[in-house]
């Protein structure tokens, strides 16, 4: 398995920036947001019953799908996450994002212009109501205050762990080798999940982070069913969901080219993978 997994992550590392240059209508993209509508999404903030949008906090306007806290007084740790339909194992997800306005009264100071894509992420209909965040490993996007250096799409783990420079890592977040993106500028971000073997983040062109074997363990998740959380067992699929965690942030592009039907055959995998990169 080792000697498949490491060669196959090299393969993929090679076709990452190829990935950014890949025109999503293109064939054998799969648009997740359709920019009309939040129909093919479930919702599921904390405090709240699953698929309650509370105070409108999920919206469509402009084409965009905006995350915004008008209707909250006080944030008081409502988390929120809106889940795409199914789950998926092996893919290239492309997103595109940015921060605007002010954050939520109440918010923590760490979640400034914070927010979040969440992979290989437990069903949202076995989420608790008071819950936090799905279990999941989750790319953190952050913007920049115009000043310090501040690193997006990096990792953070609710109740994972992930191996990274070939040993177990099971410290909460993981910064990347991002560029900072100060401002409202639109910030486009690409993650390449081959199951539960590797997983890339790359960042206008950039592989900036790379790790291995997700798996379920740690902490820094609460409120959830321990049923759910199966310390060890390695994480081959799951949901994504995009976060509220208190700053508006909005997503003009979510997009998946599925590698499933490729991963039971290398050379397969590695055929697409040079037709992407022909076509990019």
């Amino acid at each position: 398995m080792r000697r498949w997994f490491f060669p196959l992550a090299a393969v993929i590392l090679v076709a990452c920036s190829a990935f950014l240059f890949f025109k999503p209508s293109n064939d054998g993209w799969i648009q997740l947001f359709n920019g009309k509508d939040l129909k093919d999404w479930n919702i599921k903030i904390a405090k709240h019953n699953y698929r309650e949008n509370y105070a409108n906090t999920f919206r469509v306007e402009n084409g965009m799908m905006k995350v915004g806290y008008e209707g909250y007084g006080e944030f008081d740790q409502q988390y929120g996450h809106i889940f795409y339909k199914k789950p998926f194992s092996a893919y290239v997800l492309r997103l595109e994002y940015r921060f605007t306005g002010e954050q939520a009264k109440g918010g923590e100071g760490w979640a400034w212009r914070n927010s979040g894509v969440m992979l290989h992420g437990q069903d949202p209909a076995t989420m608790l109501k008071d819950q936090d965040f799905p279990i999941s490993v989750e790319g953190q996007l952050l913007g920049g205050d115009g000043q310090k250096p501040r690193h997006t799409s990096n990792l953070c783990t609710p109740g994972t762990n992930v191996i990274w420079k070939d040993k177990l890592f099971t410290t909460h977040c993981l910064d990347s080798k991002s560029k900072t993106y100060h401002g409202d500028r639109w910030v486009r971000a690409d993650f390449v999940v081959l199951a539960d073997s590797v997983i890339h983040h790359v960042v206008e062109g950039d592989t900036v982070l790379t790790y291995y074997k997700p798996q379920i363990g740690g902490g820094s998740v609460i409120n959830f069913d321990p049923k759910m959380k199966k310390d060890g067992q390695l994480l081959k699929s799951g949901y994504i969901s995009l976060q509220s965690e208190s700053h508006p942030v909005e997503f003009r592009k979510v997009a998946l080219f599925n590698l499933e039907p490729y991963m039971k055959n290398r050379k397969k995998l590695e055929a697409v993978l040079a037709r992407l990169r022909k076509e990019g």
